[in-house]
């Protein structure tokens, strides 16, 4: 069974993903429409940076953000200089980590909804006296909705499931930045394999039916959609 200690950590990683997906949509929303809508030659060099999480070892991720967050770090200086200290080894560490991880897990999706919903739907509104601001909120929105749901969907569950970079930059501190993978690994490490096998696999669990959902709420959406 779950002891006290496995509850905290699941308690702080959705903390963490919750706050990290919220994050995520506010700041790729923007990202992914730019990219969507660019024809500069600077794309395909943003879209590598975005992308560069899913290629990179999480280890390598995680210690250039140590470095850059520490006090020698650039941004360490700017947040010693705000008076806030250091990000590594805390909360918001491990939420700046997380967000830049699972970056493209939310942008790629956004990016592809708004490609796909195409000029035509955002043209009719332009004629009939919509501008720039109201086009987006009215007509590109509720037509990339399940792009939405997708980044939302895989952002969240992405973040979840973070070790490498979590433990580079948060490290292994009991109810401040262990989060459940981390967990895992301290019971394997332990021999406590009945633990493990508790969070190991009601993760397994979580992680299938939110997928399955996804995948049944787009199928429904693809034949709603082919019935108009």
């Amino acid at each position: 069974m779950l002891n006290a200690a496995d509850l905290d950590t699941l308690f702080l990683t959705f903390r963490v993903a919750s706050l990290a997906t919220l994050l995520l949509l506010l700041l790729g929303t923007p990202l992914a429409w730019k990219l969507a809508r660019s024809r500069s030659r600077w794309k395909g060099v943003i879209n590598s940076i975005v992308a560069l999480p899913l290629v990179l070892p999480p280890t390598v991720l995680g210690f250039y953000l140590l470095v850059l967050m520490g006090p020698a770090g650039l941004v360490g200086k700017f947040t010693q200089w705000l008076g806030i200290g250091t990000l590594p080894f805390s909360f918001g560490g491990l939420v700046v980590a997380s967000v830049l991880y699972s970056l493209p897990f939310v942008v790629q999706p956004l990016q592809n909804a708004f490609v796909a919903m195409g000029e035509a739907p955002l043209e009719a509104a332009a004629t009939l006296g919509a501008g720039p601001l109201d086009r987006f909120f009215s007509v590109a929105l509720p037509l990339a909705k399940p792009g939405f749901l997708t980044a939302g969907v895989l952002g969240f569950t992405h973040t979840v499931g973070e070790f490498g970079v979590v433990l580079m930059v948060g490290g292994n501190i009991p109810d401040k930045t262990r989060v459940v993978s981390v967990q895992i690994y301290n019971h394997v490490e332990a021999l406590e394999y009945g633990q493990a096998h508790w969070l190991a696999g009601g993760l397994l669990i979580f992680s299938f039916l939110v997928l399955l959902l996804l995948y049944n709420s787009q199928q429904t959406q693809a034949l709603t959609q082919s019935l108009k």
